[in-house]
C-alpha cells in the first residue's frame, strides 16, 4: 500500500483519471436544455402557482371549511365566507400571499373538494411585492387556465392516494 502512494503522484493519477472522466462525457448526448425555448419534464406532483378549481357547470369548488387556512404552516392564506341564499356557504374573500407561502402543499392536501391546488406553472416572477398577493379572482382566472394541466396531473397521481 505505502508503495502505491508515490507511484500515483508521480504519475498523477488523479489528474489522469479527471481527464478520462471528461473525456468519456465528451462523445456522449448533450443534456443541456435551450430554457426559454425547450422545455423539460414537470412531475405530476409538481408543486407550482396556486390556483382555484371551478366545477364542470362553472360553480367554484371552494366550500369555505377554511382547512386550508388552518393547516398553513406560514399563515399565507386569508378566508372569509358568507351563506348563499340556497344555503350552502362559499368564500367572499380568498387572499394567498405568495411572499409567505413555501410551496409545501398541505392545503391541497388538506383541501376535501380539491378546490385549492399548485399547478404546473413555475414563471410567475413579478417586480412587486404587491403582484404576489393572490386575490380570488387571480386564482380563479389561473385555475381556468391551467384546468387541463391541472386535470391531467391529479388523475396521474390518483393511484398514489
Amino acid at each position: 500500500m505505502s508503495f502505491l502512494r508515490p507511484v500515483k503522484r508521480l504519475f498523477l493519477y488523479e489528474i489522469v483519471a479527471g481527464l478520462a472522466l471528461t473525456f468519456s462525457y465528451l462523445f456522449r448526448r448533450k443534456v443541456t436544455v435551450n430554457y426559454p425555448y425547450e422545455r423539460g419534464p414537470l412531475s405530476p406532483r409538481f408543486r407550482g402557482e396556486h390556483a382555484l378549481r371551478r366545477y364542470e357547470n362553472g360553480e367554484e369548488r371552494c366550500i369555505a371549511c377554511k382547512l386550508c387556512e388552518a393547516v398553513c404552516p406560514a399563515q399565507a392564506i386569508t378566508i372569509e365566507s358568507a351563506p348563499r341564499a340556497d344555503g350552502t356557504r362559499r368564500t367572499t374573500r380568498y387572499d394567498i400571499d405568495m411572499t409567505k407561502c413555501i410551496f409545501c402543499g398541505l392545503c391541497q392536501e388538506a383541501c376535501p373538494v380539491e378546490a385549492i391546488v399548485e399547478g404546473p406553472n413555475f414563471e410567475f416572477g413579478t417586480e412587486t411585492r404587491e403582484e404576489l398577493y393572490f386575490t380570488k379572482e387571480r386564482l380563479l382566472a389561473n385555475g381556468d387556465r391551467w384546468e387541463a394541466a391541472i386535470a391531467a396531473n391529479i388523475a396521474a397521481d390518483a393511484k398514489y392516494r
